[in-house]
């Protein structure tokens, strides 16, 4: 990918900015501003380099419709309290702009596009909504790594009309998952969760010939406790599953890869429940398990310890409720309290989430809040938004 960094001569220019803005907004008031907060270096350069930006970004799933509650009116009014500058919010069809006009209310140069998504060429990735795009620019900066598994105009079809580059916080991204995937320092841990094994099946085969360990945790692990005959009482787990488990152990059997799931866990009778740890033998039938235990706490810090690289994907037990948060904020304290012993990636909502809950995320090298783009890069798959800058 050519970098935006790497552009001397930007002043006065069109640049088009693709970003991923999509927020959580209530009452008009953004309740999260990860996102925005991890673009802003991108947009400082371009401003100091005097160019002319214009942001694309997108809100909900609006299906090619106008719809007043998607609007980014509050993501233009923080980007402006964050720059300080103006951020003129552009409500003008898309197809009646121009490259001439588009700064004429704009004395800072910064304007921000409404709702992508409002335009259904957006997601049918039209050519000539994509040439129209590109038409108000001079150059083309993707910096939105979290929509780039999306074949969309304004991610991919966008580049072949105008000269295209990668943004700061998409070069931070793809470097930081290129060592946990092609640039490995070894040894390697990764420790995943979720509730369906069979959603994550392909991204545990695509990692086991380059990891040393993976670590099976969360609601995932239930198969494997109910395929090895243990008690698992009411918890939930997946119907027809042994193939897909056995196919996991016979695979890291072939490239000598650890696999690890807990060895005794934390029960409740129900989600709100308080929890009792138990061993597998006391589980009763009416019991759920819901996060792991000491003994199994114990396992995973001394594979953390002896790991140079680590990815977390997956809390280790049901979040939500704190009687049932324990197992997942004691390994996110203990990875960040290793500091430079070990090279951490984390990615996925929730395990953001508990590494967003104790204001740790400097302590990792790299939280990524890339959702599907994360979970299909790890898996292998090329994602067409990088390939479209290659």
């Amino acid at each position: 990918m050519k970098s935006i960094e790497k552009l001397e001569n930007i002043e006065n220019k069109n640049v088009i900015l693709r970003l991923d803005l999509n927020v959580p907004i209530k009452n008009d008031k953004i309740i999260d501003t990860n996102r925005i907060d991890k673009i802003i270096p991108t947009l400082n350069f371009l401003v100091k380099k005097k160019a002319k930006v214009i942001i694309i970004s997108h809100i909900g799933r609006p299906h090619g419709k106008i719809v007043k509650e998607l609007s980014l009116k509050p993501v233009s009014l923080c980007i402006k309290d964050k720059i300080k500058r103006d951020v003129i919010l552009l409500k003008e069809n898309i197809f009646n702009l121009n490259k001439k006009d588009i700064f004429k209310n704009s004395s800072d140069g910064v304007v921000l596009l409404e709702n992508i998504r409002f335009y259904p060429e957006e997601e049918a990735n039209d050519d000539k909504f994509s040439e129209k795009l590109a038409s108000l620019g001079d150059i083309y900066v993707n910096d939105a790594f979290s929509c780039s598994h999306r074949d969309h105009a304004s991610v991919t079809k966008i580049t072949n009309h105008i000269p295209s580059y990668s943004g700061i916080q998409i070069n931070t991204e793809v470097n930081a998952l290129k060592k946990i995937t092609t640039e490995i320092k070894k040894p390697v841990t990764c420790i995943i969760g979720g509730s369906k094994i069979s959603s994550k099946i392909n991204i545990i085969k695509n990692l086991i010939p380059k990891f040393n360990n993976i670590i099976i945790v969360g609601a995932m692990a239930n198969n494997i406790f109910k395929y090895q005959g243990l008690k698992i009482g009411k918890s939930i787990y997946e119907n027809n599953i042994g193939r897909i488990i056995q196919e996991i152990f016979n695979y890291a059997k072939k490239y000598e890869c650890n696999i690890y799931f807990p060895k005794d866990v934390k029960v409740g009778k129900k989600l709100n429940d308080k929890s009792i740890e138990k061993e597998f033998r006391e589980i009763e039938d009416d019991d759920m398990i819901l996060d792991v235990g000491s003994k199994t706490l114990v396992e995973i810090k001394k594979i953390i310890d002896n790991s140079s690289t680590l990815l977390w994907n997956g809390p280790l037990g049901y979040f939500e409720n704190s009687n049932f948060s324990s197992g997942s904020l004691e390994v996110a304290k203990y990875i960040a309290n290793r500091g430079d012993k070990i090279f951490s990636v984390v990615g996925g909502g929730d395990t953001v989430s508990v590494v967003n809950s104790l204001n740790i995320n400097s302590k990792f090298n790299f939280v990524s809040t890339a959702g599907g783009a994360f979970l299909e890069y790890i898996e292998g798959k090329v994602l067409p938004g990088i390939k479209a800058l290659n």
